[in-house]
């Protein structure tokens, strides 16, 4: 379906001055129309104030059949025709071309130039001949990187775009024959060639190809002359022997329509090989071919219609190039050109196709035309199509193809785009007498008219204007040869701006009336701003400002449509929106708000804005009006989110006495719940009202308060312009239920509510804590962390911050600033990180009486760190210089980990000079499996050494030592044990060691 608007895409006309009638003519890049007539070609400017004004001439060979421009290089390439022969000729540096007499350097293809010609070729214009041995049908120069693609029977010649250097400041251009595309059995009668990217069309077939340089596949290229027969399937070989008995002129074989998309296309039958002819293999550029698209028509035998009126034309390959951001300023040059998307379009005379070939091949548009078409141009904003008498402009949906590719949000809560299947429409359709070719280029469509000897004196008595919409807007000039029938036109379209403005004063008319169709055309109107956008390496700055402030207003007004109108799309009001730019404030500034008695209705779309808006946290504050203006509109449209709604930052200022009345018609309704409960408690709390707050906090079970905060985070914690704020609600938990405090954001970290280091600065904060400085609900919150045992939690990391601070109070003599809530000993029952402390440990902590009960609670639960499974030691081994070793705690603390690291001689060592009475105990707890020898090889030795020594810790050493002898008996064979024992010891005292190992002997 086509929808038809009468809008006003063409703003004024001119007539270009041509002597001759036109037989070719092209757009020049940025400021030049070429003009072929006989064998001469005129350029005439295009821009400025010099519109339609000559600025050179040059003379051709021959009769010019073909003519392209390529703006990469800046020259003009034509198909020549001489004495029944056609000549391939490339026009460079044709700017320097001041008078018609003026010298012209002609040279051949590849042909060196030596230096001392530099300056010659600087300052005049040079004809590049490039031989073929077959005879040129049609070219084309690509868009990005000017290689020329030429046309030949059965076949495509690809010339790259080359320069010769001639010295530093100097480089002349050239071309080198490349490569040959062998095409079997098609004659083609237009082409189309953009980075690799090459579409071949005949009379009633369409082939689009990608040739590909990836090396891997480089054998697929050919290197010699080679046959290009294409080789047959079986169904279409037994369909030639069939037809090779039907010679006779009375029958006519049609084949079948095809359309094949993408690697299908390779059964299509036609042969495509690549034939590599760059003077060096390093040169060849591609290597192998993709198939994409392949379309075949078959004419309608039974309307017995001329084969005219069923030849295919307007083959063409459509750009579209990375812009960046639809923000960023400034121009892009075109060296900075990337690939962003392809499209192909192609054209019957009653019906047009578009297609996506870019990462997937897709028919994008069809297009129906009212008449009979001559000729067709496709530009990302417009497709213009001629017929007999008239010019029509169709919308395309390029844009919105390209901006799914450029952009990864698009279709989601962020972004939003029309979507590219939607109708296409007719803006215009504008009468002309004798249409006859048309081109375009920049901001100008170039028509060339023909009409009708007889016709001729109608129109000089009545001369038709070309708009209608103002007299004023356009300048009509007498042609200077009208009696000749014959005019070329340079139409100038409208700016985009000023259409867009057009479009959407055209929409008003549709809003109470038509839904869909304003938002249709609303969507248009945005597609056109996006498209000009997308082309913005030929915008200047404040044209790009201009297209942007036009593009966040569309963005508004396609968010009033969603947002306001019943649709089904109401959900796509939030994205326009955003890419608005208009506050939630603005846009609800702009709702016919009724009153209070629930009789307005709210559509989806505007619920749908303001409860995502409100969930987002967005760094807005309504006022206390607006505040209690949403709340109104979610009890009427959407009663079960008020509790939520009621929690974002953004409703700060709504009255609690409202907010209370609320939620209390909720009760009375049925939508009691827990956040409801919760919710009440907070609004009491802002009121002051503890009695209310307490009643509602008491009337469900910790758990399910819990279960509440984890619905709904925000009753706890707020964030705002990147900063973390505890609610009135949280810190009046912290003094009076931290334990539900802790448990509540211990849950929402469990289900991936909070993260790890937001939890943490949630506790700084709500606590008054600088970045420094840990607060004892945090320690708390950390060992709730490990005793939940959180899948997504690092537990070395977790560690760490434990014992690190463990450490750093126990240095310190820091107490913490609140009850623990837990003990070491309930750790150690629910824990299982929490390891039971030796009890070498206890006999080491029992002599330092002077510890408090906070300080012995933050040791245990260090120490029992220590002692558990999981803990890496050598993580805080950097830490224990803060802890000395001259207290108690200090010792037992560095004693463990020494153990935990296996360094059992230096702790021995340790606890003998320190702590005799741990030897022993020490000894059972430790020195077991591999480790037993060290009761005889250490331990024994040494405590024969400290006793000949005596003094006041004899008798320790004494008990130690008749401990370690017993062990060592019962370990050792009488032989080993006579060894170990010190040669100057009494023999007397060792007897009673002696007679167990022979008894032990004796009864084994």
């Amino acid at each position: 379906m086509v929808h038809l608007y009468n809008l006003h895409p063409f703003g004024s006309q001119q007539v270009v001055p041509c002597k001759q009638e036109p037989e070719q003519f092209c757009g020049g890049g940025r400021d030049a129309l070429f003009v072929a007539a006989g064998c001469k070609v005129e350029a005439f400017a295009v821009s400025g104030q010099e519109l339609c004004q000559p600025r050179c001439a040059f003379s051709t060979l021959g009769r010019v059949l073909r003519l392209a421009y390529s703006e990469a290089g800046d020259y003009l390439v034509a198909i020549e025709e001489k004495n029944k022969a056609t000549f391939l000729r490339a026009y460079v540096n044709w700017r320097s071309k001041r008078t018609e007499n003026s010298r012209v350097c002609i040279r051949m293809i590849g042909h060196n130039v030596e230096a001392p010609f530099s300056e010659t070729f600087r300052d005049q214009m040079s004809i590049i001949e490039m031989p073929l041995s077959e005879p040129p049908l049609c070219i084309s120069c690509c868009p990005v990187k000017g290689d020329l693609l030429v046309g030949c029977t059965n076949k495509l010649v690809l010339f790259s775009l080359t320069y010769q250097i001639i010295n530093e400041e100097f480089s002349i251009l050239d071309f080198e024959r490349s490569l040959i595309i062998h095409i079997d059995n098609i004659t083609p009668t237009e082409i189309s060639f953009c980075t690799g990217y090459v579409a071949v069309m005949s009379d009633l077939e369409v082939l689009v190809l990608k040739l590909e340089s990836d090396p891997k596949n480089r054998g697929s290229v050919n290197h010699h002359p080679h046959k290009t027969n294409s080789p047959m399937k079986p169904a279409e070989e037994g369909i030639s022997n069939e037809t090779s008995h039907l010679e006779s002129d009375d029958f006519v074989m049609c084949q079948k329509p095809m359309e094949l998309l993408g690697e299908k296309s390779k059964q299509s039958g036609v042969s495509v090989t690549l034939e590599s002819t760059g003077l060096t293999d390093e040169k060849i550029k591609y290597f192998h071919v993709q198939h994409l698209l392949y379309r075949r028509f078959a004419p309608d035998i039974s309307s017995y219609v001329l084969p005219d009126d069923i030849k295919l034309h307007s083959l063409q390959l459509l750009p579209i190039y990375h812009t960046g951001s639809l923000s960023s300023n400034g121009k892009n040059s075109s060296q900075e050109k990337e690939l962003l998307s392809l499209f192909c379009f192609y054209s019957l005379p009653h019906v047009g196709y578009l297609y996506m070939v870019v990462k997937s091949v897709e028919l994008m548009s069809i297009y129906q035309y009212p008449e009979k078409s001559q000729q067709a141009v496709l530009t990302p904003q417009f497709l213009h199509v001629i017929t007999s008498n008239n010019l029509q402009c169709f919308t395309v949906r390029c844009s919105a193809a390209a901006a799914r590719e450029e952009d990864p949000y698009v279709d989601t809560t962020l972004k939003a785009c029309p979507p590219v299947s939607m109708d296409v429409c007719a803006l215009r359709i504008q009468l002309f007498i004798g249409l006859k070719a048309i081109c375009h280029f920049k901001n100008h469509i170039i028509l060339l008219s023909k009409a009708d000897p007889e016709a001729i004196p109608e129109r000089r008595e009545s001369p038709k204007r070309l708009l209608s919409r103002r007299d004023t807007s356009v300048k009509l000039q007498t042609p200077p040869v009208a009696e000749a029938g014959w005019n070329l036109y340079i139409v100038n379209t409208v700016p985009p701006v000023q259409l867009y403005k057009e479009m959407v004063d055209y929409s008003n008319s549709y809003k109470t009336v038509k839904t869909q169709s304003c938002i249709h055309l609303l969507s248009e109107a945005h597609l056109l701003v996006r498209a000009a956008l997308m082309d913005a390496h030929q915008l200047e700055p404040g044209e790009k400002a201009e297209l942007l402030e036009a593009f966040k207003e569309s963005c508004g007004h396609l968010g009033d449509c969603y947002s306001r109108l019943d649709t089904q799309h109401a959900h796509l009001a939030l994205p326009y929106y955003k890419m608005s730019g208009l506050s939630m404030a603005e846009v609800l500034a702009q709702v016919d708000w009724a009153a209070e008695d629930g009789s307005q209705k709210y559509e989806r779309g505007l619920i749908f804005y303001i409860n995502h808006s409100l969930h987002e946290n967005l760094d807005e504050d309504l006022s206390e009006e607006l505040a209690a203006k949403v709340v109104q509109m979610f009890h009427v449209a959407e009663p079960k989110q008020l509790p939520y709604i009621l929690c974002s930052p953004s409703m700060k200022n709504i009255n609690p006495l409202t907010a209370m009345n609320y939620l209390r018609k909720l009760d009375t309704s049925g939508f009691s719940s827990i956040l409801v409960t919760l919710a009440k408690a907070a609004m009491a709390l802002k009121i002051g009202d503890l009695e209310t707050h307490r009643k509602e906090m008491k009337s469900h079970s910790e758990m399910k308060l819990v279960c509440g905060f984890i619905l709904e985070p925000r009753l706890l914690i707020q964030q705002q312009k990147g900063q973390i704020f505890p609610t009135e609600l949280a810190v009046h938990l912290k003094e009076t239920q931290p334990g539900l405090l802790v448990a509540s954001i211990l849950g929402l970290q469990k289900n991936n509510k909070m993260g790890i280091e937001e939890a943490d600065s949630f506790f700084k904060v709500l606590c008054g804590k600088d970045e420094d400085m840990i607060p004892q609900l945090l320690v708390d919150f950390w060992e709730a962390q490990l005793v939940a045992c959180l899948p997504d939690v690092v537990l070395q990391e977790l560690f760490f911050k434990l014992t690190s601070h463990y450490i750093w109070r126990l240095s310190k003599g820091q107490p913490p600033d609140s009850t623990p809530l837990r003990t070491s000993e309930d750790l150690i029952n629910a824990c299982s990180h929490y390891g039971l402390i030796y009890p070498w440990v206890n006999i080491l902590i029992s002599y330092d009486s002077s510890a408090d009960k906070n300080y012995t609670e933050d040791l245990s639960k260090l120490q029992s760190l220590i002692c558990g499974p999981s803990f890496d030691i050598a993580s805080i081994i950097p830490f224990l210089e803060l802890l000395s070793e001259d207290t108690a705690a200090g010792l037992s603390v560095h004693v463990l980990c020494r153990t935990r690291l296996k360094e059992y001689e230096q702790c021995i060592d340790t606890l003998l000079e320190r702590c005799p009475e741990a030897v022993i105990p020490y000894a059972n707890h430790e020195l077991k499996e591999e480790n037993r020898t060290l009761w005889w090889k250490k331990l024994l030795p040494e405590l024969c050494q400290r006793i000949k020594c005596g003094g006041e810790k004899y008798q320790l050493y004494l008990s130690s030592l008749k401990e370690t002898l017993s062990v060592v008996a019962v370990e050792l064979e009488l032989r080993d044990f006579l060894n170990v024992l010190p040669e100057d010891g009494t023999a007397a005292f060792f007897l009673p060691y002696l007679l167990y190992c022979c008894r032990k002997k004796s009864l084994t």
